[in-house]
């Protein structure tokens, strides 16, 4: 299922979203709710799967080193994909359903909104 207005790859039918007759939408990095977000040090690279009330906050926490240990060891710095959901509850379970994803399946989400791994960070917030 996807919200209206968005064009975010729908995910394998095990782990569609659980908000009723929604999904993901790009909007303001500060808007209530929650964000699940990957970030990756380069096309096709490492991944990271997060997820944050304040997209804006936590991304700049991994560039600057206080984010998670694994953004800073790998030097994830490019936000190459991010969802929002209007409670911060959804974007949790979100979140943990793509943690348990196959890699392949990252891979295809990103690609379908962002084939080149650019860093939307400008384009999201």
């Amino acid at each position: 299922m996807r919200a209206r207005g968005s064009s975010f790859a729908s995910p394998p039918p095990h782990t569609r979203h659980p908000r009723e007759g929604g999904g993901p939408a790009y909007l303001n990095g500060r808007q209530k709710g929650g964000w699940v977000y990957l970030m990756a040090d380069r096309y096709r690279g490492t991944i990271y799967t997060g997820v944050t009330a304040d997209l804006a906050a936590r991304t700049h926490q991994h560039r600057t080193g206080d984010g998670s240990d694994f953004v800073q060891r790998y030097r994830l710095h490019r936000l190459v994909y991010a969802e929002h959901y209007d409670r911060i509850e959804d974007a949790i379970a979100r979140e943990k359903a793509m943690k348990k994803w196959r890699r392949e399946w990252k891979i295809r989400l990103i690609e379908k909104q962002n084939p080149d791994w650019l860093d939307r960070f400008g384009d999201i917030l």
